[in-house]
């Protein structure tokens, strides 16, 4: 028999990121919807890592500064499907 599974939605954004190795070899992660979003570390993986905090604490900055982020919310609901990235 199947389980009752109740649905759960979480409010969010999504944020597209272009992630480019610079010239001393680290990556940076920047977004062409989030002005001032810059991500930089050591790996790729440290990136896609550090975006999420990077980009809330951004979003909250800007929103205490009276500025309106040009994004809108989502309401994403479980199940979320997403990429991951997993090193080769």
């Amino acid at each position: 028999m199947k389980e009752h599974q109740t649905v759960v939605s979480v409010e969010g954004y999504r944020i597209p990121l272009v992630i480019e190795q610079v010239e001393d070899g680290s990556f940076m992660a920047t977004s062409p919807v989030l002005e001032g979003l810059l991500v930089l570390a050591g790996t790729v993986e440290e990136v896609l890592a550090l975006a999420p905090k990077v980009a809330k604490d951004l979003i909250e900055a800007m929103r205490e500064r009276g500025v309106k982020p040009s994004l809108t919310a989502e309401e994403l609901e479980l199940p979320l499907k997403v990429e991951v990235i997993v090193p080769a």
